[in-house]
């Protein structure tokens, strides 16, 4: 189906297994190459009544340009950071998604962190929920080309595409679209309801999906009782907030 062709983004889906990941590795749950001397982030909301007032938030990747190339590096960049408070938040800040962890995102220059790293991470809240405290994990990467769901293309061309999918998938399995799994780039799955844009606050542009935290036997992380949490950002200025989605 050539006419797909001009809607299609470059996308990375990463295969986690167990492992031992070092501080300077790409992984899932595994410690993060972080400066000593900058403060290790604390979740924004308060925690009532429990040990910590604002609790310190737990890894939950490091990529790093040299293992997962692709558009999603800004110029200067070459390490992301994902963390997140490893509690589940009902009525979190703005931007971030209800009933799912408050996430944190750092882009950083490997360069720039070779000098006396921080050792080891705070302990988390003793309110922790299991399934954010994500397994040690290193993966394999799987480029591919996503496309969007077919409501998101233009209705000539969404009959071809749903006769496609389900002559091509196994069962009828759509392994064309939204590709499911952890992914950078990429389009994003679409669970509890249809297709919609978000905007850059800041711009106004459409903003594009980084990364897919899914479900996933393997990490141990159960996002809102299933579910894939995506952060989108802004496609000009990666320094523009952000967008936390629960799908």
């Amino acid at each position: 189906m050539p006419e797909l062709a001009p809607f299609g983004r470059e996308a990375a889906v990463l295969h986690p297994e167990r492992g031992i990941p070092g501080v300077g590795d790409s992984s899932i749950g595994g410690p993060l190459l972080w400066p000593a001397d900058e403060p290790w982030p604390r979740c924004p909301v308060r925690e009532e009544d429990g040990p910590d007032d604002y609790p310190a938030m737990v890894p939950v990747a490091q990529i790093r340009a040299r293992d997962v190339p692709g558009p999603w590096w800004p110029d200067g960049t070459d390490v992301l950071q994902v963390l997140w408070c490893p509690i589940e938040h009902w009525d979190p800040p703005a931007g971030q998604a209800d009933v799912s962890p408050v996430v944190e995102l750092r882009w950083r220059r490997a360069a720039g962190l070779s000098d006396a790293p921080l050792a080891d991470s705070p302990e988390p809240s003793e309110r922790y929920e299991d399934e954010y405290l994500p397994e040690p994990c290193v993966f394999s990467v799987e480029h591919l080309a996503d496309f969007p769901y077919r409501e998101e293309l233009p209705s000539e061309l969404q009959p071809t595409l749903k006769q496609l999918v389900k002559d091509t998938g196994p069962d009828g399995k759509d392994v064309i679209t939204r590709v499911a799994g952890w992914k950078l780039g990429g389009w994003p799955t679409w669970h509890l309801n249809h297709p919609y844009p978000h905007a850059c606050e800041i711009c106004g542009k459409r903003m594009t999906l980084l990364i897919t935290i899914a479900s996933d036997d393997v990490t141990g992380i159960v996002v809102g009782r299933g579910g894939d949490l995506r952060i989108l950002t802004c496609p000009t200025d990666h320094t523009h907030p952000f967008i936390a989605d629960l799908h």
